[in-house]
């Protein structure tokens, strides 16, 4: 275009020139005009000077700018840790920044001019890579939109890059093809840090989900905010239905409701984890279950956002626990008595004959005899069970009707009944079957239950049976004065009892000798009501098992 205009400025020039003096030769112009028109092409050509002149002095300005302004982009492009490259419409290189050729390993080829696949022919290694780029652009000039996906680089040393990359298709304003311009950004380490995260919360998943004991996870208001599916399982309770719950409101014991809150608080305020120990969890079913937690903070950027209960099912255990607590103290009841029963029971033996002796022959203290006799006749029983505990008894099983059984016992204990304003009524069904049974033991136990009705001022004993499965069932209910709910529990325990001269050991062997039948023994009772006793026997009980 410069050359353009130089050729037409000098041709004009001559051209005036060569036209002015030929007309100049072949008219008589004045001499006045003469210098007129001298003067005016002088100041034509000044003019039409300055204004080239003025063009290319501007025309060299930009040129200037325009070129710092290329070499400030060129300092950027090849400074930048991306990959930068540009191409003209058929895919020839025209510009790729330094961090693109050495990571092709072409910073010494000369590029410019060259697609992909003939600059594949220069590096073994990367051979495969940039053949697929040819691929990969000729499916974004087709789109005829810009395009962005993830491309990994292998690298020599068995590493690999990956690169966030962005493909620019230009066009003419006919529609073909302009250039192409392909920038990709290193997110290697990003991905890693991705991995490496998408990692850690798989493993925390699988830790949390699949954990074999309950975990649940608090805000710092003690509001669930997570469970995983062994605590739905252990309490029932629904995902949907326990997230948003505060946990005070799922304890069955309100009395531990100021102790969790100040472990909760205790956990915030020093973010430190701490071993609660036992909490009584309501199910959905409103039964109990029984879990040991361990309280720890659940912290990000060492802010405390919440706790997480570590929690172990130890309903099953403790239960365990107290059936061998039962079982020591039974053992230490046996050795006691095994010690003790057998030389008490000679000198008493002696005691009782010079005491009936004295009473025959001393009539002046008949009272103090019958005292004395009385309670003599008293260590001799406990002596007894102390004996039933300590030594092992053969249990011979026969046939036996188990309503007959207890009509033998009611009848027993009438006269001591009827002494204490007490009836007792018996519901007899004419279908309960023959049972197999020790029928020795079995009336020892109706006789410790119905003499404990007595002994608790019922004014009426009913007992009645029903047969359900392969179990017949014995009911004795009283209206007596009742128990506490705290010593239910307790019942049964060697040397527990609530009344004044209890030794506790009845039940304790009535217990043993329901065990043996493979039976089961369960008491309600509310207080100032009286107690209802449920006995389970199995009808055919082959078991020849010595109790003690």
């Amino acid at each position: 275009m410069s050359k353009l205009i130089i050729c037409l400025y000098i041709f004009c020039g001559l051209s005036i020139l060569f036209l002015t003096e030929w007309y100049l030769t072949i008219t008589n112009v004045p001499y006045q005009k003469l210098l007129m028109i001298q003067r005016f092409k002088g100041i034509t050509f000044i003019v039409i000077t300055a204004a080239i002149l003025y063009f290319f002095l501007k025309k060299r300005k930009s040129y200037r700018l325009l070129k710092e302004e290329q070499e400030r982009l060129q300092t950027l492009i090849h400074s930048m840790a991306d990959f930068v490259n540009f191409k003209d419409g058929q895919g020839r290189w025209t510009e790729a920044n330094k961090f693109g050729l050495e990571l092709f390993q072409l910073e010494h080829v000369d590029y410019k001019g060259k697609k992909d696949s003939e600059l594949a022919q220069y590096t073994d290694f990367y051979k495969d890579a940039l053949e697929y780029c040819e691929i990969s652009d000729e499916e974004t000039w087709v789109n005829r939109k810009v395009t962005r996906c993830e491309e990994i680089i292998p690298m020599p040393d068995g590493n690999h890059k990956s690169f966030d990359t962005i493909k620019v298709p230009l066009f003419h304003e006919d529609g073909s093809r302009k250039a192409f311009v392909v920038i990709g950004r290193d997110i290697t380490e990003r991905v890693k840090a991705e991995q490496h995260l998408l990692q850690s919360q798989q493993q925390y998943k699988s830790l949390f989900d699949y954990n074999p004991d309950p975990v649940l996870m608090m805000d710092i208001d003690g509001v669930i905010t997570n469970v995983n599916p062994r605590f739905e399982s252990v309490t029932c309770w629904r995902f949907d239905d326990i997230i948003g719950v505060p946990i005070m409101d799922v304890l069955a014991n309100s009395n531990e409701k100021e102790k969790l809150h100040q472990s909760l608080a205790e956990v915030i305020e020093n973010k430190t984890g701490i071993t609660y120990g036992d909490i009584r969890i309501l199910t959905k079913h409103k039964e109990t279950v029984l879990l040991a937690f361990t309280l720890v903070p659940m912290l990000i950027n060492d802010q405390i956002i919440g706790v997480i209960g570590y929690a172990q099912d130890v309903t099953l255990i403790r239960e365990t626990e107290v059936v061998l607590r039962k079982t020591e103290k039974l053992s230490v009841v046996g050795e006691l008595a095994a010690s003790v029963a057998h030389e008490v029971r000679n000198p008493l033996t002696s005691l009782i004959g010079f005491v009936q002796l004295l009473k025959s022959n001393e009539l002046e203290y008949q009272h103090y005899y019958s005292i004395m006799l009385s309670e003599l006749d008293r260590i001799n029983l406990i002596v007894s069970e102390l004996l039933v505990l300590a030594k092992p008894q053969d249990m011979k099983f026969s046939e036996h009707n188990i309503v007959i059984l207890m009509n033998d016992v009611v009848t027993l204990l009438k006269p001591e009944a009827n002494l204490n304003g007490t009836s007792i009524s018996i519901k007899g069904n004419e279908s309960i079957p023959i049972i197999r049974c020790e029928a020795n033991q079995l009336k020892q136990v109706f006789i410790n239950i119905i003499k404990n009705s007595i002994e608790a001022s019922a004014t009426s004993v009913s007992i009645e049976f029903s047969i359900a499965s392969d179990q017949v069932t014995v009911n004795v209910k009283d209206n007596g004065q009742g128990i506490e709910k705290a010593r239910i529990k307790h019942l049964g325990e060697p040397f527990y009892s609530s009344k004044e001269k209890g030794t506790g050991l009845g039940l304790t062997v009535s217990s043993r000798i329901i065990e043996t039948h493979r039976g089961n023994i369960t008491f309600e009772s509310t207080l100032g009501k009286g107690t209802e006793v449920h006995l389970c026997l199995p009808i055919n009980c082959h078991s020849q098992q010595s109790i003690g």
